[in-house]
């Protein structure tokens, strides 16, 4: 595949993105404290993370050995930024979860899984074949020194947001508290802030468009689960903090 057929395709993959955004406003996927048995078979939340999640640790890794253009250190450092991410996600964070006996749909799981497929074959392919202009230069670079911050900085809130809401679980008789502390105290999904913080600023320390697609799906994804998330949590607490927005502190 050419550099210019792949591009299309990345362009179109955004459009998705985008549609997905606008549908995703006006439904509430059957995720988490939203699941439904009404959208079909359901399975374990733990192994229906696992398997939706491991294609996006394993194909781009796939796509980037078989890939036929050069492999420069930068490439690899893009990777292994990439797979530092999905390796908690898969390996890590599913045996974290406090969601004993919780299910998820399969439709969603298929769904997350064609995501991840998409996504990790956009990143895997692009360093596999097209990322051989990247001299050590770049690590020199504004963007990559800006958007290595802000990935750490992301990840960061994202752990530090996670272990918060586990350990609230796991004190909890019925599953969910109202959350405090970090940056709970601004939004309700600083979990989600920080991801969309993470893989925006992945876009920025790669400059490529497979990284502006991953940052784009990102927020298509995140935003909308967060408004659902504070309206859920708005609908069941009548004390939950009227200051707090949904995901962007001050914002959004």
């Amino acid at each position: 595949m050419d550099f210019y057929t792949f591009n299309t395709i990345i362009w179109i993959w955004i459009g998705v993105a985008v549609m997905t955004f606008t549908l995703l406003l006006k439904v509430t996927a059957p995720y988490g404290r939203h699941s439904k048995s009404t959208w079909g078979p359901m399975i374990s939340n733990r192994a229906g993370w696992i398997i939706m999640e491991i294609p996006a640790l394993v194909l781009p890794v796939l796509f980037f050995i078989l890939g036929n253009g050069s492999k420069p250190v930068v490439a690899w450092i893009f990777l292994l930024l990439f797979t530092f991410h999905y390796f908690n996600r898969v390996v890590v964070f599913p045996f974290r979860l406090k969601t004993k006996g919780k299910k998820m749909p399969i439709i969603i799981v298929l769904m997350a899984i064609c995501f991840n497929l998409v996504n990790g074959f956009s990143i895997g392919y692009f360093l596999g074949n097209f990322a051989g202009d990247y001299s050590l230069a770049w690590l020199g670079d504004w963007r990559f020194i800006l958007g290595v911050i802000l990935f750490f900085m992301g990840m960061y809130i994202n752990w530090k947001s996670d272990n918060r809401l586990i350990h609230l679980r796991k004190n909890s008789e019925n599953g969910y508290q109202i959350p405090y502390g970090g940056l709970f105290k601004y939004v309700t999904c600083p979990n989600h802030f920080g991801e969309i913080i993470e893989w925006t600023g992945y876009a920025v320390l790669t400059w490529c468009l497979p990284g502006l697609s991953f940052a784009a799906w990102t927020m298509a994804n995140l935003i909308p689960r967060a408004l659902d998330h504070h309206k859920w949590y708005q609908g069941h607490f009548e004390d939950y903090p009227k200051e707090r927005k949904a995901v962007i502190p001050y914002i959004l």
